[in-house]
């Protein structure tokens, strides 16, 4: 709705328009990945207040947070006060002019204030509303507040991860919301080739857990079939081998995946020890997989004989999939992250050059980009109430007089 048909210099989703309401990270995250995609994503929050995620982080410079300018590259920022009934009027007409409505509210909150999908939908029939939450839009937990984290516990993923001598451990990143925003995304696409057959829109119900659970491969039908229950395994998957990080004689750890038959005999020739391939230990899959750690030992073995370079060198030679633990200053030095251009620096107002990760995936034909940094807190208003909206100078004045926007 937002670009002439067949300008898609933006990126392969420029004709289309969101409306971005969630906050923090699920729900914001999806606004980036449409946006990345070339989609005029615009971000309402509440006037003098903004998202969470302008002040979240880690590490911060100059005071400011570094994860916002990443999920809010791209977009424009207008506020609006959806708690008043002329917030809510001006939201219904911002629908009226949109493919997507994207929110993360605890469910039933835009019903509370007449903007369910009932009621967007009468004034736009095409729209397709992004709903993400803890629990989904439906069932006895729906209304609970469901953060991230509770949805990589419920769903599975946290028993799994960590060492099996710990508590289960969590992610370095909030990886449940993130999974979440992704199938929003994929959802929010696959209503949009819909839409195009019938004219329709429809909601997309993109629950946290739910997201987790889908990710989780044969857990549930392993349990649901022999009993088995998965638990913590550390670096290894079970049975899998040799697929782990091996030690290096300059103190590195060189990870290798030759779990596969193939694969595993063009790692038994780079070590000179071809005849391993044809000892009933290390035949097969399954029976590699059963001498697990006696076959790692090996390997281990062998890789403390070399340094890092000559191990990763032998393993490029003999096309096993091998490669180091990286950080970002490992990322930075990397010919093929800079040849890919997968780090890109991005202008900034407060940061000058700030570089991040790029879009993905890479589209031939339409690609996505990093166009505009991270917008301020009301940076759109006049664009998008005065010009978009088409509202007039004085009732704009009396909006904001009111705190409306």
């Amino acid at each position: 709705m937002s670009t002439a048909a067949g300008d898609f210099s933006r990126g392969a989703l420029a004709d289309l328009r969101v409306i971005e309401l969630g906050t923090l990270l699920a729900g914001p995250f999806c606004g980036q990945l449409l946006a990345d995609m070339g989609a005029e994503v615009i971000k309402v929050e509440p006037p003098d207040q903004g998202d969470p995620m302008r002040d979240w982080g880690r590490e911060k410079a100059h005071g400011k947070s570094l994860w916002w300018p990443v999920v809010g590259r791209n977009k424009k920022a207008i506020t609006l006060d959806l708690r008043q009934v002329e917030g809510q009027e001006l939201l219904r007409e911002l629908v009226s002019k949109a493919d997507f409505l994207l929110e993360n509210f605890r469910p039933g909150t835009l019903e509370k204030w007449g903007c369910g999908y009932a009621e967007l939908a009468g004034i736009n029939p095409k729209l397709i509303m992004i709903r993400v939450s803890g629990f989904g839009q439906t069932g006895p937990y729906a209304k609970r507040a469901g953060f991230g984290a509770i949805g990589e516990a419920m769903g599975g993923l946290r028993y799994v991860v960590g060492d099996p001598s710990t508590p289960p451990s969590r992610m370095g990143i909030s990886i449940g919301d993130s999974l979440a925003a992704t199938f929003a995304c994929l959802g929010a696409l696959s209503a949009l080739h819909y839409r195009e057959i019938s004219g329709r829109g429809q909601v997309v119900d993109a629950a946290i857990y739910e997201a987790v659970l889908s990710m989780m491969e044969s857990l549930v039908s392993e349990y649901d079939k022999t009993g088995y229950v998965r638990e913590r395994t550390g670096a290894i998957l079970p049975n899998v081998a040799p697929s782990n990080v091996y030690p290096t004689s300059d103190g590195s750890m060189v990870l290798i995946a030759a779990n596969q038959d193939t694969v595993f005999k063009r790692l038994a020739q780079a070590m000179g020890r071809s005849e391993l391939v044809n000892e009933p230990e290390y035949s097969t899959h399954v029976a590699r997989g059963k001498h697990q750690q006696q076959l790692d030992a090996l390997v281990g073995d062998w890789t403390r004989t070399k340094s890092r370079t000559e191990v990763l060198q032998l393993m490029e030679e003999f096309g096993v999939p091998a490669g180091l633990i990286y950080r970002v200053p490992e990322m930075l030095e990397d010919p093929h992250f800079n040849a890919r251009q997968a780090i890109v620096s991005v202008p900034h107002p407060d940061f000058g050059d700030l570089r991040m990760q790029n879009v993905a995936p890479r589209l031939s034909e339409t690609p996505g980009s990093v166009r505009t940094p991270s917008p301020r807190i009301g940076e759109h208003n006049d664009e998008v109430y005065l010009r978009l909206l088409g509202v007039p100078a004085q009732r704009y004045e009396e909006l904001k007089s009111k705190k409306v926007i």
